[in-house]
């Protein structure tokens, strides 16, 4: 089952990824951990996507679409994957689409968690991060148990900069511009799914799973 996220950012798809990926099986892959990944272990796809990110340049579509291609061709893919992050764009979509059709493959679902922008900023800047060990937490949905400190580690939490309201409106600006064709593509394609996000997280994964069969 090879499944793509699609989904306003802070619309909760990587938080579905990775239940989906654990209820079925199947590898969650995030185009952040192939990068790191290929990056650590110095590999050649890693040496030169580190050369693009290293002068603050985004990875062009093509080698992106080589490292998620290396990836998804790995053993623990053979019953499907979940992709998450990628592709973001409709050449990264039709790419793709490429690479799988020479493997003959193809994607089977693209699942888009549908959440209005308002909800984005409103549960956004709600989040809070611990810059020590990385726990994320939400002020409403998911508090620490006491104020202001991780549960993990006890260091202090914090609003990063990207979740705050005015730069969660650029990223769901660029979001809309860049991202949102790809619900069409993928409609035209037969494959789209759409699942409401405003529901609590449990309800969202019900949808899902409803989607994709027990």
């Amino acid at each position: 089952m090879k499944i793509i996220m699609l989904g306003a950012p802070g619309a909760g798809k990587g938080t579905q990824a990775k239940r989906i990926a654990e209820k079925y099986s199947i590898p969650h892959i995030s185009t952040g951990d192939i990068f790191r990944a290929n990056i650590k272990n110095g590999t050649d796809l890693g040496k030169k996507a580190k050369e693009y990110m290293d002068q603050g340049l985004l990875v062009p579509d093509e080698l992106t679409c080589d490292l998620v291609m290396d990836r998804i061709q790995q053993d623990d893919c053979k019953n499907g994957f979940v992709l998450d992050g990628f592709p973001r764009t409709i050449p990264q979509a039709e790419a793709l689409d490429g690479a799988l059709n020479k493997i003959g493959q193809k994607m089977d679902f693209a699942v888009d968690v549908d959440v209005p922008d308002e909800n984005i900023v409103n549960r956004m800047s709600g989040r809070r991060a611990c810059l020590s060990c990385g726990a994320t937490y939400h002020v409403e949905f998911n508090p620490t148990k006491a104020d202001g400190i991780c549960d993990a580690c006890g260091a202090q939490t914090v609003l990063r900069d990207d979740d705050k309201p005015e730069t969660v409106q650029k990223r769901l600006t660029v979001y809309h511009d860049q991202t949102q064709p790809l619900i069409d593509y993928y409609k035209n394609q037969g494959i789209l799914k759409s699942v409401d996000g405003t529901q609590p997280m449990d309800s969202v994964f019900d949808a899902i799973v409803g989607i994709l069969g027990a």
